[in-house]
């Protein structure tokens, strides 16, 4: 009954005409973001965030249309990988093998349509998932305290340097620059000035909107003017997004399967959509792929990750909200939007603020609806954007980064930083370092120090705090198997598998 009406006072903020219209506004605007190449959610969010608040959107709207365009751009993702082969995001990687395919053989329309229901599904579960789960979660959160939030903390970044890219060391150096950077300005607990170098803008630190707009907005700017061959793209033609139903009852199964599991592998911090369809994709592949048609043209291969991507993006809001910890680098950025707007994640957000959370969660059930009645009738037009040249996209992301900036700080000292760290984050891309790693890093340290010093000034100076209760032990227990046991494992199985034993 408590999570009933929980629901229900979400869906009256959700149903307001103004939350309602921005819903649609940022569905709509994740979809055209997600459908050009290489932009991707995460850009798309970091590029839009300071028009919301700039425009002095009141939190849960704000929240909501940012929100939207997340899993927009999830959906949109799905149709430069099935119309061109070019994923729109490290997510929609797993679509190209099965939908690309289809799109040769004259069914591009139906490849279209089974994504988009697939995407509908897998979103939809996902948010039944978050509706039933993040009130337990919160009541359980309600037990942590200062050594115990430390202690997750921990563990969130034990996680990503196991689990996020490719090199384990690398993104555990880019984790370490992201605290660096957020201990920038005066030391809350001692005065003490902190790698400001006399500059009166560094006291407060490092604002969120400089380092999100830098870090993405201008390292893509920077890549995309790399990109200097001028090479037409030509899309599959297609007309219409239709999909007969002997088709979609072929991929019931498999969209429920991989909705569960894109599912749950979001709500583990710095897994993310990527990890979900590939494992989703493996599964039904092993599962169905009798007659080797996986990777030829299956819609059971396009539909698996495609339900799996979407059921992640909407999983990793579990421990976001719950916690405080992103479940993704999507959802460090809206982590990032909540503490503009001072308010903290956790899980007093469910009983102080019930109308930011509740509101959110029931804005999900209406926006994946809005986005499956978006994406039927106008694929054609989101197809067209395929074709939108460099000389256009990059100006139209500078212009929004520096009017962003301009118009939240209005200071020139901002910009330049602003500049500064996007040429730093275009260098980290070029030699290969993660930047989600970095911005969970500047997003998590300044709360991971506040919370060693309450615990430590709780005891007395006494470290032994960060051990005592049964919640911080096993925390710690996790993040000592995530950094010595699995790697330690990882090694065995290879060794194993060389030496053929």
């Amino acid at each position: 009954m408590e999570i009933l009406d929980f629901l229900l006072q979400g869906f009256v903020v959700a149903l307001k005409p103004l939350n309602l219209s921005i819903a649609l506004v940022g569905a709509f605007i994740g979809t055209l973001v997600g459908a050009m190449p290489g932009i991707g959610p995460i850009n798309g969010v970091a590029v839009l965030l300071p028009l919301s608040y700039s425009l002095g959107l009141p939190p849960e709207t704000a929240l909501i249309m940012l929100a939207g365009i997340y899993y927009g751009a999830e959906y949109g993702g799905r149709i430069s990988s099935i119309l061109l082969n070019i994923p729109g995001d490290a997510g929609a990687v797993m679509s190209t093998l099965d939908g690309y395919p289809l799109a040769h053989q004259g069914k591009a329309g139906p490849a279209l349509a089974i994504s988009a229901i697939s995407s509908f599904i897998g979103g939809t579960i996902a948010v039944i998932g978050l509706t039933l789960f993040a009130l337990p979660l919160a009541q359980l959160a309600i037990k942590f305290g200062p050594a115990e939030y430390f202690s997750l903390m921990i563990f969130a970044f034990a996680s990503l340097a196991v689990i996020v890219g490719k090199n384990a060391i690398k993104t555990a150096i880019a984790a370490v620059l992201g605290v660096m950077l957020a201990i920038v300005g005066i030391d809350s607990g001692t005065g003490v000035l902190r790698y400001t170098y006399g500059q009166p803008e560094l006291y407060d630190g490092i604002d969120f909107l400089i380092v999100i707009i830098g870090l993405f907005g201008i390292s893509e700017i920077l890549l995309l003017l790399e990109r200097t061959q001028m090479v037409k793209l030509v899309p599959v033609a297609i007309h219409g997004a239709m999909v007969n139903l002997e088709e979609l009852l072929a991929c019931k199964w498999t969209i429920l399967r991989s909705s569960i599991i894109g599912f749950i592998i979001g709500i583990l911090p710095g897994t993310g959509a990527s990890i979900a369809s590939a494992v989703a994709y493996s599964i039904e592949k092993r599962l169905n792929d009798k007659e080797q048609t996986f990777g030829i043209g299956d819609v059971r291969g396009l539909a698996a990750p495609e339900a799996a991507n979407n059921a992640a993006a909407v999983g990793a809001f579990v421990p976001m909200l719950t916690l405080g910890i992103p479940g993704s680098g999507t959802t460090a950025i809206l982590l990032g939007a909540l503490l503009l707007y001072n308010i903290q994640p956790g899980p007093m957000l469910f009983t102080q603020q019930p109308e930011i959370a509740g509101g959110l969660i029931a804005s999900m059930y209406i926006g994946n609806l809005m986005l499956l009645v978006l994406n039927l009738p106008l694929v054609n037009l989101f197809a067209r954007l395929l074709l939108l040249p460099n000389w256009l996209l990059v100006p139209g992301i500078a212009v929004m980064a520096f009017v962003g900036v301009f118009s939240v700080h209005g200071s020139i000292v901002s910009i330049l930083l602003m500049l500064l760290i996007g040429v730093f984050g275009y260098f980290l891309r070029k030699l290969q370092y993660s930047l989600i790693p970095f911005l969970l890093g500047f997003v998590l340290g300044e709360v991971m120090e506040g919370n060693l010093r309450r615990a430590l000034a709780i005891s007395g100076g006494n470290i032994g705090i960060l051990f005592e209760s049964q919640i911080s032990q096993g925390l710690w227990i996790l993040t000592f198997s995530m950094v010595i046991v699995l790697p330690i494992v990882r090694l065995l199985l290879r060794h194993r598998k060389l030496f053929g034993c």
